[in-house]
């Protein structure tokens, strides 16, 4: 796995140490090796722009080649594409990044299939917009005088609809195929009201061509749920069209997109404190609020979609357009994302389109019958199937996989209001091998070759061009391990599109050192490199760890540091590593549901291997709200170093600048935006007058110190003391600075600390008076009670996020006074001495 690209002059002032990883859920991993599958559509092909062709006599490929509407792919027709050979000189990613250059005709082909594609898109279907509303069409639509249903079902020699409203037996309601596989029926209205009641079971009944007649899910369901009364109970489709009264109506807008996504990442179904599954009415009264106070501005939802098996963390699909009936209905996530908008929070969604459950009675695997490729939702043969997760692979040059999925991010933007979408698995789309046992170094030949999967790279560029146009403030990001470049940069530039890029390479050094190195051990300078590694221009969010570094089997960094010691001692070094990967690591931040305050259980889902108990599929929040423990200290500075990030824009600042790695000192001196930061990770060393360069002269103060008594520390640092700057060398000639900087001053350093520094603006501070000197207490006094966090309801949400904004506010002016501070550091030792 890397974060960018060997010696690309587009990395910044690093070069990258390509590793092999694995994905720590049972049910993904993403490095393993497998033999190659079909011939790729890769662009090195000695006649140009010829493909595979799918010849079958009276496909519905051929279809779209004469006229009909239908499913698309390339061919080796040359016209079809004239109409795009102007542009094809100027293509803005090889402006960006000119070592890109001897892969122009890689991206040639590329943007000829886009563009077709999307051309074919426009003139059969009204445009991408247009065919992304397949939802209206497919599955069970209401109508004016009775229920319509549609499914894509090629290889089916007769279908029926069969459920509760017709006692299960479809002979008096057949279906009708039409050219391009359709099936379809119109249930009339009985009495004025609809044939098939709300909520009530149904299901696909088909016959193959071997005369077997199964009975699926529909594919476009858009709510399923299992008998709970019977053990391992396949999952029913249900027909979900509440009346108006029962339907949820959305109270507020969605908040404006953040500079920088601070992102939580969150199991709605794992995040009660006891052991079962939690619902979406609870997570959003019990748990958004703490979100909120913690300082995020984005929550991340894993595991939305309908899986029928929990221990697979939401991964394995079954059932794309519905909510997993495990915490609630429909709309019971509806009130959810409402409520995370009242508090100002985003809401982006987990989403898995890279494969799908291998399930066949209860997902979309059913519908594959053993028909061609141009007749299923996935490849046929080895191309098909991933053997390291045992799911099946989408065919993404076929034009209703395309429509089916594109139509699915629509359905979630604006039936449910979600914000954005973090795109699961996309290293096993955008290559034939899957990323599997792939070490990735760096070589630009790894990414453009015939193991590129041209048709899940246009899919991605078409998904990230419909996401942007219907919600312009969207947030999309990838989860990619290779560094495939250009996956941050827009589709107009012939990138992919995505906004960001999940640094994975980061939590992986971090669990590295912290598993097997000693901290005498560690290395600045590769920590720092490893952190500041990642491509010039495309944006990263970076983490310390997420769900995979807390699921069974491996530990999060929090519990390595702390093992047996964990219920009574807190590890500085777990405040530092968290601080130092916002700071530095990317462009956004993430943390995993309860990390936040070092949670000290891994997650263990229900499953045979422990009984199916749900003991560690929960969060103990109870550790982080009793106040004699000192869970809530590591807390208190998550909320700090959030709010730190709104006051001075850390993750959307462009200027960082790693001044000094002394692996002797063990300290790391950068800037980032306005903030000069030192960290010392020392466990012994105290630096008096340590000496820190910086740019701009001046005064400067403590904004954040890990150390200060409100984050369980010793307050050693002295937070009302002025540092002010000496000059360093000749002005504008670097190599005569101090670290390559034009001014330094000094600092205490204390082991196993890391400290922010602010420059004071002295004309505002001699307008503002002494209330000035107490921007360095802000993000201390905020936290008033680290043991308790506000109970927020629905009905007293508005006088809640103004008090919420009111702190913003103050934080943001500067304006609390030194007295708050006092009142703090009583309560504290009030406690302490209780």
């Amino acid at each position: 796995m890397i974060s960018s690209l060997a010696f690309n002059p587009l990395v910044s002032s690093s070069f990258n140490i390509a590793t092999t990883t694995t994905h720590n859920s049972e049910n993904k991993q993403y490095l393993a090796k497998q033999k190659a599958g079909e011939l790729t559509l890769g662009y090195q092909n000695p006649n140009g722009c010829k493909v595979c062709s799918f010849g079958s006599k009276g496909s519905i490929y051929e279809m779209v080649s004469s006229g009909f509407k239908g499913v698309s792919v390339m061919t080796d027709d040359k016209s079809t594409m004239s109409f795009v050979e102007e542009d094809f000189e100027n293509i803005g990613i090889l402006n960006v990044d000119s070592s890109l250059e001897p892969f122009r005709d890689h991206f040639k082909y590329r943007l000829k299939k886009y563009l077709h594609q999307k051309k074919l898109i426009e003139e059969y279907e009204g445009g991408l917009e247009e065919f992304a509303k397949g939802y209206l069409k497919f599955g069970f639509n209401r109508e004016e005088d009775g229920i319509s249903y549609r499914e894509w079902a090629p290889a089916a020699q007769e279908a029926q609809i069969i459920g509760d409203f017709n006692g299960w037996n479809g002979s008096n309601h057949p279906m009708e195929k039409d050219q391009f596989g359709v099936w379809s029926i119109k249930i009339p209205d009985a009495d004025g009201n609809p044939a098939i009641p709300h909520n009530s079971r149904v299901k696909f009944r088909f016959k193959h061509s071997d005369g077997v007649w199964v009975d699926r899910i529909p594919a476009w369901i858009k709510y399923a749920t299992v008998d709970p009364t019977r053990f391992a109970a396949p999952y029913d489709g249900v027909y979900w069209d509440p009346p108006l009264s029962e339907r949820y109506q959305f109270k507020h807008p969605r908040p404006p997109k953040p500079k920088a996504p601070r992102i939580y990442e969150a199991h709605v179904g794992m995040s009660s404190s006891e052991p079962r599954i939690n619902s979406y009415r609870e997570f959003a009264d019990d748990i958004l609020p703490r979100i909120r106070e913690n300082n995020y501005n984005t929550v991340q939802l894993m595991a939305v979609m309908e899986h029928s098996y929990y221990a697979s963390f939401g991964y394995h699909v079954t059932n794309f357009f519905a909510v997993s009936s495990r915490s609630g209905s429909p709309e019971d996530l509806k009130y959810l994302i409402d409520k995370a908008h009242s508090l100002g929070l985003q809401v982006l969604m987990d989403v898995i389109h890279s494969h799908a459950s291998n399930n066949i009675t209860d997902g979309l695997n059913g519908f594959d019958v053993g028909q061609s490729s141009q007749q299923s939702y996935f490849h046929t043969g080895d191309r098909g199937y991933h053997k390291l997760w045992d799911s099946r692979l989408f065919n993404y040059g076929n034009w209703e996989v395309l429509r089916f999925l594109l139509s699915n991010l629509r359905w979630w933007l604006e039936e449910y209001k979600f914000d954005g979408f973090r795109f699961d698995g996309v290293t096993s789309m955008l290559y034939h091998h899957h990323g599997i046992n792939m070490a990735f170094t760096g070589d630009y030949n790894e990414y453009f070759s015939e193991e590129t999967d041209v048709d899940a790279v246009v899919y991605l560029m078409l998904a990230n061009s419909l996401v942007h146009d219907i919600l312009p403030d969207a947030t999309v990001i990838a989860e990619d391990v290779s560094g495939m470049p250009g996956l941050g940069r827009q589709v107009s530039e012939m990138g992919i599109g995505f906004d960001y890029r999940l640094a994975m390479a980061i939590p992986d050094k971090w669990i590295d050192y912290v598993k097997h190195k000693k901290d005498s051990e560690w290395s600045m300078k590769e920590i720092s490199l490893n952190l500041t590694n990642r491509r010039y221009t495309e944006k990263c969010v970076s983490y310390a760890e997420s769900h995979d570094q807390s699921i069974v089997g491996d530990k999060t960094i929090a519990f390595l540091l702390m093992d047996e010691e964990m219920y009574s001692s807190m590890s500085y070094y777990v405040h530092m590593i968290h601080f130092i990967t916002l700071a530095l690591g990317g462009e956004g931040y993430l943390n995993f549901m309860g990390n936040e305050f070092g949670h000290p259980e891994w997650i263990d889902f229900p499953r045979e291997g422990n009984g199916w108990s749900y003991e560690k599929c929960r969060r103990q929040w109870n550790l982080v709200d009793t106040n004699h423990l000192r869970y809530k200290f590591m807390n208190a500075f998550d909320r700090a170093m959030n709010l730190l990030d709104d006051k001075f824009s850390i993750l959307a600042s462009t200027k960082q600048i790693v001044s000094s790695t002394n692996n002797e000192d063990k300290v790391i001196v950068f800037e980032r935006g306005d903030l000069v930061f030192v960290f010392n990770f020392h466990p012994e060393n105290t630096y008096e007058g340590y000496k820190v360069g910086c740019d701009l002269p001046g005064k400067y103060r403590v904004a954040l110190d890990s150390d200060a008594r409100e984050f369980g520390g010793h307050g050693r640092v002295g937070h009302n003391a002025d540092h002010f700057t000496s000059p360093e060398g000749i002005p504008g000639v670097p190599e005569t600075n101090f670290n390559n900087r034009p001014n330094s001053f000094k600092v205490l350093s204390p082991p196993r600390t890391c400290v922010a520094y602010y420059r004071v603006d002295e004309t505002q501070e001699e307008s503002n008076g002494p209330n000035l000197d107490m921007v360095e207490e802000t993000f201390a006094a905020v936290v008033t009670d680290v043991a308790k966090i506000p109970d927020v309801s629905m009905e007293s949400e508005d006088s809640n996020l103004d008090r919420i904004e009111d702190n913003a506010e103050d934080a943001v002016d500067a304006e609390i006074v030194k007295v708050e501070r006092e009142v703090v550091r009583d309560k504290l030792e009030e406690d302490a001495d209780n």
